[in-house]
């Protein structure tokens, strides 16, 4: 049986805590920043935990994680 392959854009863009969870980063972050006020943009830069409802398609695009 061959391996399962890793998903390599899901890699560089989530990874595993320590309870099991997956870190990402918030979107909306890249360009148009003069309309977005410091408080939003402050809570933009800091990372947070993928939903549950996506949880399960996380967890399939990275098999060794």
């Amino acid at each position: 049986m061959p391996k399962m392959k890793t998903r390599r854009g899901a890699a560089k863009r989530f990874t595993k805590t320590g309870s099991g969870k997956f870190k990402r980063r918030r979107q909306g972050l890249r360009h148009i920043l003069t309309k977005k006020n410091a408080k939003r943009k402050s809570r933009l830069g800091q990372s947070t935990t993928v939903d549950s409802a996506n949880i399960g398609q996380v967890k399939r695009m990275l098999p060794y994680a």
